[in-house]
Protein backbone atom coordinates (compact mmCIF):
# COMPACT_ATOMS: atom_id res chain seq x y z
CA UNK A 1 0.00 0.00 0.00
CA UNK A 2 1.38 3.49 -1.29
CA UNK A 3 1.60 5.69 1.87
CA UNK A 4 0.67 9.80 1.01
CA UNK A 5 3.21 11.95 1.57
CA UNK A 6 1.42 14.43 4.65
CA UNK A 7 1.92 17.73 2.49
CA UNK A 8 2.13 19.45 5.91
CA UNK A 9 5.00 17.91 7.10
CA UNK A 10 8.68 18.35 6.01
CA UNK A 11 11.26 15.91 5.78
CA UNK A 12 11.92 15.93 9.39
CA UNK A 13 8.75 15.71 10.36
CA UNK A 14 7.85 19.16 11.26
CA UNK A 15 4.96 21.28 10.37
CA UNK A 16 5.00 23.33 7.54
CA UNK A 17 2.48 25.67 5.63
CA UNK A 18 2.60 23.78 1.93
CA UNK A 19 4.04 25.70 -0.91
CA UNK A 20 1.41 26.59 -3.76
CA UNK A 21 3.81 28.39 -6.02
CA UNK A 22 3.40 26.10 -8.71
CA UNK A 23 -0.14 25.13 -8.20
CA UNK A 24 -3.05 26.24 -11.34
CA UNK A 25 -5.16 29.11 -10.30
CA UNK A 26 -8.70 28.07 -10.42
CA UNK A 27 -12.12 29.00 -8.96
CA UNK A 28 -12.75 27.70 -5.51
CA UNK A 29 -16.08 27.65 -4.08
CA UNK A 30 -16.88 25.83 -0.30
CA UNK A 31 -19.96 25.51 1.52
CA UNK A 32 -20.19 24.59 5.03
CA UNK A 33 -23.05 23.93 7.47
CA UNK A 34 -23.55 23.63 11.58
CA UNK A 35 -26.27 23.99 14.00
CA UNK A 36 -26.91 25.87 16.86
CA UNK A 37 -29.82 23.74 19.18
CA UNK A 38 -31.16 25.36 21.78
CA UNK A 39 -34.74 25.34 23.80
CA UNK A 40 -37.58 26.90 22.29
CA UNK A 41 -38.24 29.99 24.15
CA UNK A 42 -34.44 30.78 23.06
CA UNK A 43 -35.35 30.47 19.96
CA UNK A 44 -38.28 32.37 19.35
CA UNK A 45 -36.35 35.37 21.34
CA UNK A 46 -33.77 35.47 18.83
CA UNK A 47 -36.78 35.34 15.86
CA UNK A 48 -38.64 38.61 18.18
CA UNK A 49 -35.38 40.17 18.35
CA UNK A 50 -35.69 40.01 21.97
CA UNK A 51 -32.18 38.90 22.78
CA UNK A 52 -30.46 42.40 25.44
CA UNK A 53 -27.70 42.56 23.53
CA UNK A 54 -28.83 43.13 20.31
CA UNK A 55 -29.81 41.69 16.76
CA UNK A 56 -28.65 38.56 17.44
CA UNK A 57 -28.29 36.93 13.89
CA UNK A 58 -26.77 40.39 12.37
CA UNK A 59 -23.96 40.52 14.37
CA UNK A 60 -23.36 36.44 14.07
CA UNK A 61 -23.67 37.01 10.27
CA UNK A 62 -20.76 40.09 9.95
CA UNK A 63 -18.92 37.80 12.92
CA UNK A 64 -19.03 35.07 10.51
CA UNK A 65 -17.90 36.86 7.38
CA UNK A 66 -15.20 38.42 9.26
CA UNK A 67 -13.60 35.22 10.50
CA UNK A 68 -13.63 33.77 6.96
CA UNK A 69 -11.28 36.97 6.34
CA UNK A 70 -8.88 35.93 9.22
CA UNK A 71 -9.32 32.52 9.40
CA UNK A 72 -5.35 32.28 8.23
CA UNK A 73 -4.31 34.49 11.69
CA UNK A 74 -6.15 31.29 13.59
CA UNK A 75 -5.56 28.36 11.91
CA UNK A 76 -1.82 28.25 11.81
CA UNK A 77 -0.83 26.44 8.33
CA UNK A 78 -3.85 28.02 6.61
CA UNK A 79 -2.84 30.20 3.55
CA UNK A 80 -4.07 34.04 3.72
CA UNK A 81 -6.06 34.47 0.61
CA UNK A 82 -7.95 37.34 -1.16
CA UNK A 83 -11.80 36.37 -0.72
CA UNK A 84 -14.32 37.08 -3.68
CA UNK A 85 -17.29 36.10 -1.79
CA UNK A 86 -18.42 35.37 1.75
CA UNK A 87 -22.48 34.57 2.70
CA UNK A 88 -23.64 33.03 5.64
CA UNK A 89 -27.30 32.66 5.72
CA UNK A 90 -29.68 31.22 8.88
CA UNK A 91 -32.50 29.59 9.03
CA UNK A 92 -34.46 28.79 12.14
CA UNK A 93 -35.62 24.89 12.63
CA UNK A 94 -38.67 24.07 14.92
CA UNK A 95 -37.45 20.53 15.12
CA UNK A 96 -33.93 21.11 16.51
CA UNK A 97 -34.80 23.73 17.86
CA UNK A 98 -32.09 26.03 16.86
CA UNK A 99 -30.85 27.81 13.98
CA UNK A 100 -29.11 25.98 10.98
CA UNK A 101 -25.91 27.63 9.60
CA UNK A 102 -24.73 27.89 5.93
CA UNK A 103 -21.64 29.65 4.94
CA UNK A 104 -20.47 29.88 1.47
CA UNK A 105 -17.09 30.94 0.13
CA UNK A 106 -15.80 31.55 -3.20
CA UNK A 107 -11.80 32.43 -4.20
CA UNK A 108 -9.81 32.16 -7.12
CA UNK A 109 -6.67 31.29 -5.90
CA UNK A 110 -4.03 28.05 -5.51
CA UNK A 111 -5.53 27.27 -2.74
CA UNK A 112 -9.39 26.08 -1.66
CA UNK A 113 -11.76 27.58 0.49
CA UNK A 114 -12.79 25.00 2.97
CA UNK A 115 -11.33 26.22 6.14
CA UNK A 116 -12.99 29.81 5.63
CA UNK A 117 -16.34 28.58 5.20
CA UNK A 118 -16.08 26.32 8.52
CA UNK A 119 -14.60 28.90 10.17
CA UNK A 120 -17.21 31.41 9.53
CA UNK A 121 -19.72 28.66 10.45
CA UNK A 122 -17.69 28.13 13.68
CA UNK A 123 -17.53 31.70 14.73
CA UNK A 124 -21.29 32.48 13.53
CA UNK A 125 -21.95 29.55 16.30
CA UNK A 126 -20.41 30.60 19.03
CA UNK A 127 -21.76 34.67 18.12
CA UNK A 128 -25.10 33.53 18.26
CA UNK A 129 -24.12 31.71 21.25
CA UNK A 130 -22.55 34.05 23.13
CA UNK A 131 -25.20 37.12 21.84
CA UNK A 132 -27.90 34.56 24.01
CA UNK A 133 -26.04 32.34 26.94
CA UNK A 134 -27.57 35.42 29.25
CA UNK A 135 -31.04 33.81 28.09
CA UNK A 136 -29.74 30.49 28.37
CA UNK A 137 -26.42 28.31 28.95
CA UNK A 138 -27.45 25.20 27.78
CA UNK A 139 -27.07 25.59 23.75
CA UNK A 140 -25.33 23.04 22.16
CA UNK A 141 -23.18 23.79 18.44
CA UNK A 142 -22.91 20.90 16.54
CA UNK A 143 -23.03 19.16 13.19
CA UNK A 144 -20.28 21.80 11.40
CA UNK A 145 -18.71 20.19 8.44
CA UNK A 146 -18.21 20.60 4.83
CA UNK A 147 -21.25 19.89 2.77
CA UNK A 148 -18.92 20.31 -1.28
CA UNK A 149 -15.94 22.02 -2.44
CA UNK A 150 -14.85 22.99 -5.84
CA UNK A 151 -12.08 23.52 -8.20
CA UNK A 152 -7.91 22.70 -7.68
CA UNK A 153 -6.53 19.74 -8.43
CA UNK A 154 -8.33 17.35 -6.15
CA UNK A 155 -11.74 18.28 -7.97
CA UNK A 156 -14.96 18.55 -6.69
CA UNK A 157 -16.55 17.11 -3.89
CA UNK A 158 -19.87 16.62 -1.87
CA UNK A 159 -20.25 15.58 1.28
CA UNK A 160 -23.53 13.06 0.75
Amino acid sequence: MDEKKLSHVNEQGDAQMVDVGGKQQTERIAVAVGEIVMKPETLQMIRDDKIKKGDVLTVAKVAGISAAKKTSEMIPLCHPLALNYISVEFNFDEELPGVRITASVKTNGKTGVEMEALTAVSISALTIYDMAKAMEKTMTIQNIHLVEKRGGKSGDFVNE
